[in-house]
């Protein structure tokens, strides 16, 4: 997994709330076993039409709106517990997805696959999208040390929750197995401790 500290980046604004994981990832493509690929088919049908051509109005189609930052609409990623949508907006290229609520399996389905789920105040919420909406090239940082998060147009700045495994886990560019082996001389060395002679 890619590390992750701050992140400085445009965003592309998906203004909807309940955006759930069939929207983001619809199920007939939930047949492949590899995350190849995923990332082509975020939100899909909302892309493309029925022919496969790109939908003008979709706003990741739109050329103005750019960035690692996905910032989206209340309880995004409800619906089934489908990891599969965490590797598409992974593969799409997305490291941050800032939101006023997660659904929680979606959340921790991010987290593991190296998409960081940022939860701010409706307020700031609709900061975000004002400030996105009159000037697409502002940016947000995110800052995991310090767990802030910042619009970098206004100066408003919100901190955040995380697991302090999991924060540790993006600092370091660790997944589950990755941190295991960064305490393999502490498991050895507590083994070697119980060793009774």
């Amino acid at each position: 997994m890619e590390k992750l500290n701050i992140l400085q980046s445009t965003c592309i604004p998906l203004p909807l709330e309940n955006v759930d994981t069939d929207q983001i990832i619809p199920a007939r493509f939930l047949k492949a076993t590899s995350k190849e690929g995923f990332g082509d088919n975020l939100f899909r049908d909302w892309r493309y039409d029925k022919q496969g051509n790109p939908n003008p109005d979709f706003v990741l189609n739109n050329p103005i709106y750019k960035g690692q930052i996905l910032v989206a609409g209340k309880n995004f990623g409800s619906g089934s517990s489908r990891e599969h949508a965490a590797w598409a907006i992974a593969g799409y290229g997305f490291r941050v997805v800032v939101s006023s609520f997660f659904a929680d399996i979606f959340k921790n389905n991010a987290m593991n696959n190296g998409v960081l789920p940022v939860v701010v105040s409706d307020d700031f919420l609709a900061e975000v999208f004002a400030a996105v909406k009159q000037n697409p090239a502002m940016t947000l940082t995110v800052n995991l040390e310090k767990q802030t998060i910042t619009n970098d147009l206004t100066g408003r700045e919100e901190t955040f929750a995380i697991n302090s495994y999991k924060k540790e886990c993006f600092l370091n560019g660790f997944d589950d197995i990755d941190y295991l082996l960064s305490k393999k001389g502490k498991i050895e060395e507590y083994e070697q401790s119980r060793i009774r002679f």
